[in-house]
């Protein structure tokens, strides 16, 4: 699916971490950055969750809700959470059908082989609901700091 800047981003239901269904709608009123990775525990993902856990309260005050998506399980959402003292949620898309709404599950190559996964992607959703920022094929480093500079100048 292509999303384009200024609709209305695809509402969902996910189960999170704490075992709750948790909806986009939730969230009418305050900003949403909503990041997709490929998987709980490996590095680039584990640096890009530490890297919002440490600017959390920046985005708290900006009156921005951080939800993460991955193909994890809940069970092993909450060991990510546990282990690196991850404040925000971690959604469960085992299906991968929020991923493929959102045009982030893709073809991928890792030492040859090619398989079907999330490529690392970050949305901002205004709180209307309205998608007004995409970041695709991420790379970790400054990432955070790039999102965090966006919504403090347009949201």
């Amino acid at each position: 699916m292509n999303l384009e800047i200024g609709e209305k981003a695809p509402e969902f239901e996910l189960l999170s971490n704490k075992n709750e269904l948790i909806k986009l709608s939730d969230f009418v009123g305050k900003t949403v950055l909503l990041y997709f990775y490929p998987k709980d525990m490996t590095p680039g993902c584990t640096t890009q969750a530490c890297d919002f856990r440490d600017n959390y309260s920046q985005f708290l005050d900006l009156n921005c809700v951080i939800l993460g998506v991955s193909p994890d399980s809940q069970t092993k959402h909450e060991k990510f959470i546990e282990k690196y003292h991850l404040p925000f949620q971690l959604l469960v898309d085992e299906n991968h059908r929020v991923a493929e709404e959102y045009g982030v599950w893709k073809w991928k190559k890792n030492f040859g082989k090619e398989y079907m996964g999330i490529e690392r992607s970050t949305f901002v959703i205004d709180k209307e609901g309205y998608l007004v920022k995409e970041w695709r094929k991420v790379k970790v480093k400054d990432h955070v700091k790039e999102a965090l500079e966006f919504i403090k100048k347009n949201l």
